[in-house]
């Protein structure tokens, strides 16, 4: 009889729901750290300190833990019994990052010291050439801990104000003095640290002049204003705690070039280029010089950052000096060579914007020199033009190389941005985190990290996925199988540099609600700093495309070892309210 077949002749019975129990290696845990069938607070605390790995740990805090538990507890003692240990080993106390941390960084070096929580197009709802411009995407990006918002700016139809849409497309387009507003509202709802507002600027002077009017009344006091025509080094985060930050290229002539507008026309016969595809099997290698076959596309950001400052050019300074003085952070893409380009002046800072593509590209054979340049410097990395659909890529071609500014379309969903929301759980979730040394220092030899060497393991990762549960509050019963319950699988696997960069996976567990794998993995880390925890759960599917039954990503660095609880999330970003695996990480 045929599993399908199967299903049919027994669904009443199939959706019967058996519960959870713990797994047999969390049994034989409480029997080592119990006695007599109960664990006390000093047992508790041993279990703490030598499978969790929190040496600090009191008896005071073991016994807390307990005292939160008394649903769970043996009614008569403050003790645990066996389900009361694994209900606890389930909850939320027990999350794979620590709550407690907070933002625990050194927040005083300067800004380009970090990655930066960034977005790309951050006004659209959708697609990149007919979804809506709307203040909407600006506020959840922010109450997503984002800190860099990007605005493209053009004048309206009657060239007598400011809008904010994507240009040469059908996007419909906001007013600016409605984005500004919701950032002003909600720029600091979840992290202290300052907000960037990167300007994509199609203006003439008097607009500029009015957009300057525009900022300085919106932000007020919160407006960092820089003081000079150019910073020599860009003040800290902490510094700059509850500001708003302008960056763009300094006024210059107004541009509509034909090749522009040309080059936005082929905007619309581009094709898509996703990412689920690259990230379905394992994290895309960073292929030498590999391009993407879209050679007679030119997205319009390219095209605007070719015509860009050139500081010999009188003519590209012309425009408001109103607008010119909010410039905190200067972009710009000098006219030259790839040397040029990457040019570290002693005297000043600045901002450089490069697309996947070019980045790509130029770190084939200037890669040492890419993060030279970042440790002064600001690198902004933008999706190709061809994302039309909103996809993203793999941001770390971006961060292995310094990239502070690594801009991602947070409305396209997909297995990047989850790695990307993974990376910035770090820090307490406040949109900055430190760089690690090996980016910042300047070895012997007058040497910086190269990103192509291959390096030995560091540290590996083992990863036992336990079991799961949580499925059967969060999802109605046919939602996976019309007639039988789900039979789920977890893949789990690093994003990281590409010596780093697998996915593996679990056996399918048929026909539960409450699975268990009891299966190990061991993954080996050269670059643990940049390293992301990958985690997945599908239900598997004989005759259609396996269905999704959450995700998460988390930074390896921050990974709590021990047995730990961890929420799954949607395809979204969403967390779910029930749904968690029960796994192990230990650094061995």
């Amino acid at each position: 009889m045929s599993k399908q077949t199967y299903r049919v002749c027994c669904c009443h019975r199939g959706f019967r729901l058996r519960g959870s129990e713990a797994p047999p290696e969390i049994k034989s845990l409480f029997d080592h750290y119990s006695e007599n069938g109960f664990m006390t607070a000093a047992h508790l605390q041993r279990f703490l300190i030598e499978v969790q790995k929190e040496e600090k740990a009191t008896e005071d805090e073991a016994q807390a833990i307990i005292d939160g538990l008394k649903h769970m507890i043996s009614f008569h003692r403050r003790v645990l019994a066996l389900d009361g240990f694994f209900k606890y080993l389930f909850s939320d106390q027990n999350q794979p990052l620590s709550p407690s941390l907070g933002v625990h960084h050194d927040m005083t070096a300067p800004l380009s010291h970090y990655f930066i929580f960034t977005g790309h197009n951050s006004y659209l709802t959708g697609n990149q050439l007919s979804s809506d411009c709307s203040d909407v995407p600006i506020v959840r990006a922010l109450q997503r801990g984002v800190r860099v918002i990007e605005l493209d700016i053009w004048p309206n139809d009657t060239k007598d104000g400011v809008h904010v849409l994507h240009g040469r497309t059908l996007t419909a387009p906001v007013e600016l003095i409605k984005c500004l507003r919701s950032i002003k509202e909600h720029a600091f709802s979840v992290s202290e640290y300052p907000v960037v507002i990167t300007l994509e600027d199609h203006l003439t002077p008097d607009l500029q002049a009015k957009v300057a009017k525009m900022v300085t009344q919106t932000f007020g006091d919160i407006l960092f204003l820089p003081g000079t025509e150019c910073l020599k080094e860009f003040p800290s985060p902490e510094s700059l705690k509850r500001r708003i930050i302008i960056s763009t290229k300094p006024p210059k002539e107004y541009l509509e070039a034909k090749e522009v507008k040309e080059s936005g026309d082929e905007t619309l016969k581009a094709k898509t280029s996703g990412d689920e595809e690259a990230w379905g099997k394992e994290v895309p290698g960073l292929k030498a010089g590999a391009l993407a076959d879209n050679k007679n596309h030119v997205d319009e950001e390219e095209v605007i950052e070719e015509e860009d400052l050139d500081e010999a050019d009188k003519s590209h300074q012309n425009g408001a000096p109103e607008y010119r003085r909010l410039i905190a952070i200067h972009a710009g893409k000098p006219k030259g060579g790839i040397d040029e380009l990457l040019k570290v002046d002693p005297d000043k800072v600045r901002r450089l914007s490069l697309s996947e593509q070019e980045l790509e590209k130029m770190s084939v054979t200037h890669g040492k020199e890419i993060v030279r340049f970042t440790q002064r410097n600001i690198l902004r990395v933008y999706p190709k033009g061809t994302r039309i659909d909103s996809s993203n890529y793999n941001p770390l071609i971006g961060w292995m190389h310094g990239a502070q500014m690594v801009a991602f379309n947070m409305q396209g969903y997909g297995r990047s941005l989850w790695v990307m929301q993974g990376m910035f759980k770090a820090n307490g979730g406040c949109g900055y985190v430190k760089k690690p040394d090996f980016l910042l220092k300047t070895f012997p030899n007058n040497e910086f990290f190269d990103p192509k060497a291959t390096l030995p393991v560091k540290t590996t990762l083992k990863v036992t996925v336990y079991m799961g549960e949580g499925w059967h509050n969060d999802f109605h019963q046919t939602h996976f199988d019309q007639f039988s319950p789900p039979d789920f699988y977890t893949r789990v696997g690093i994003a990281g540099v590409p010596g780093d960069s697998v996915m593996k996976r679990t056996k399918a567990i048929e026909d539960n609600w409450f699975p268990t794998w009891n299966e190990t993995f061991e993954l080996p880390l050269t670059v643990p700093e940049l390293a992301v925890l990958r985690i997945e759960v599908h239900e598997y599917d004989m005759s259609e495309k396996d269905d999704f039954g959450g995700q998460t990503c988390l930074p390896v660095p921050e990974l709590r070892s021990g047995i730990r609880a961890v929420p799954l999330h949607s395809r979204k970003g969403e967390k779910y309210n029930s749904v968690k695996l029960l796994m192990r990480f230990e650094f061995l």
